[in-house]
């Protein structure tokens, strides 16, 4: 049999809940000819063949079909052994505010849906949403890029220059070049409660309390069950990881060896947030907790009016933000005093993060504000006089950016004029990816997308930094290398 002979089978299953889809649809590739067989799970389904001018016509029909169905919520399984993955919607409420004056919002964008991920940096704010859109603006609120992800967003996560965003389906996409791609995939049996992302290594923590760890090359590493249920918080420094969930925050050695510390909260922790030497635990007992990250210690409290959805800090921890059930802002400082109270306008804000005198928030009616935390704002805002909040709109003309599913839908360059040549190998019963460029380590894995791989195959991108690890990560478009 030649080597266009050769057949390549890709078998996708959609299984919900009760009177759900159970559909399978499977996809086969021999030389010029693409067969398609779909159906109800558990029949022979119907029959499609079609043939192409060329091999490579053919493998790349056969990449389009299976990206269609993967947008739709198919996933790769075993024939017949799929198991609905498990997803939970976190159930919210959000009452009226109760403060006396609105915040200054100076602008605000409708995503559509509720929304959960939010990460701002100098250049730009990032807002993910439960439809499993996520978009990007500037800081004056102007739209510059969107993207599509099969499911609903969770959180989105930066480490260093990468920012991810994992959502309902398992995946953790990587949105960091031109087309994002799922970097890591969690097991099917884990429902995703949050991530949290340190040099390479994936850190999720579930509905039942549990924490799992995944290195760079997508290898479970360890998991570990908690005190308690819905694991809503965990972040991670060098040191530790730190895990908020229905019986308080429990701190965990990197290597998964044992606990450092533990430390009961009053209410189920709902969110977490770190600085240097701190975590911050907001709760649905209506309070931040700031725990010191070598010992537990309880170093102050932040009381608001109602459940704490989500909390953010100025710098160092000078001073700290909460958002709660009831559509209200507020500002502490650092040793638990509380300065203000205002009105969101748009909402509950379930996650936030401050920047340089600005405080956003991503909210329950699907918002991302804007806020002007500087002093002279609140001051005005406490007065009454607040500004009319620009709403922002999507320019029709910016395109929408969805998951490269497979090697085929990338740029194909015939020359590598610039940038860093890769090449995917089998390494046993995997196949990993090298670096081929002169003046990197030859011995080192590179983090690149699993969904892409192919044994021989070679790619050319823009850069790659070496991990702590001792591993390179992909910066950047990543092109087919013809």
């Amino acid at each position: 049999m030649s080597a266009s002979d050769t057949s390549v089978t890709t078998y996708l299953e959609l299984s919900e809940d009760g009177e759900g889809a159970h559909k399978f649809y499977e996809v086969v590739v021999t030389g010029l000819d693409v067969s398609v067989r779909y159906g109800r799970i558990g029949t022979g389904g119907q029959l499609k063949t079609t043939t192409f001018a060329s091999p490579e016509k053919a493998r790349a029909a056969a990449a389009r079909k299976v990206a269609e169905k993967e947008r739709k919520g198919y996933a790769p399984a075993t024939p017949g052994g799929r198991a609905p993955r498990p997803v939970t919607r976190r159930a919210t409420t959000s009452a009226p505010s109760t403060a006396r004056s609105g915040a200054p919002v100076l602008w605000r964008f409708r995503t559509g849906s509720a929304a959960f991920g939010i990460h701002v940096d100098d250049e730009r704010c990032w807002v993910g949403n439960q439809a499993g859109d996520v978009h990007a603006l500037d800081h004056d609120g102007s739209v510059t890029a969107r993207y599509r992800l099969p499911d609903g967003v969770k959180c989105l996560v930066a480490d260093d220059f990468w920012i991810y965003a994992g959502c309902d389906d398992g995946s953790v996409y990587d949105l960091s070049g031109k087309l994002p791609f799922a970097a890591w995939t969690v097991a099917p049996d884990v429902d995703i409660f949050w991530l949290d992302i340190h040099e390479g290594v994936l850190n999720v923590s579930d509905r039942d309390g549990g924490l799992t760890v995944i290195d760079h090359e997508d290898e479970f590493q360890w998991s570990r069950r908690g005190e308690g249920s819905s694991g809503w918080m965990v972040r991670r420094d060098a040191e530790a990881i730190y895990h908020g969930h229905g019986a308080g925050v429990t701190a965990w050695e990197t290597d998964g060896s044992g606990q450092r510390w533990h430390t009961p909260t009053r209410g189920s922790v709902l969110f977490g947030w770190q600085e240097n030497d701190a975590v911050y635990a907001g709760t649905s007992s209506r309070t931040v907790a700031r725990l010191a990250k070598s010992n537990g210690r309880r170093l102050a409290e932040y009381r608001c009016d109602a459940s704490v959805y989500s909390c953010a800090t100025s710098p160092d921890g000078e001073h700290v933000f909460a958002g709660d059930s009831a559509s209200s802002v507020y500002c502490f400082a650092a040793d638990g005093t509380r300065l203000w109270k205002l009105g969101t306008g748009c909402g509950s804000a379930l996650s936030m993060q401050y920047h340089r005198e600005r405080l956003y928030l991503v909210t329950t009616d699907g918002s991302m504000a804007c806020v002007d935390a500087s002093p002279e704002a609140i001051a005005a805002a406490e007065r009454g006089t607040i500004p009319t909040p620009m709403d922002v709109k999507v320019a029709a003309a910016l395109p929408t950016r969805r998951p490269a599913l497979a090697a085929q839908e990338l740029t194909a360059v015939s020359e590598p004029a610039d940038g860093v040549v890769v090449e995917c190998f089998r390494d046993g019963d995997r196949t990993r990816v090298r670096v081929l460029s002169e003046g990197y380590e030859p011995g080192w894995f590179v983090q690149f997308p699993r969904r892409i791989r192919e044994p021989g195959a070679r790619f050319v991108v823009e850069a790659v930094h070496g991990a702590p690890g001792g591993f390179y990560r992909v910066r950047g478009d990543i092109r087919r290398l013809l």
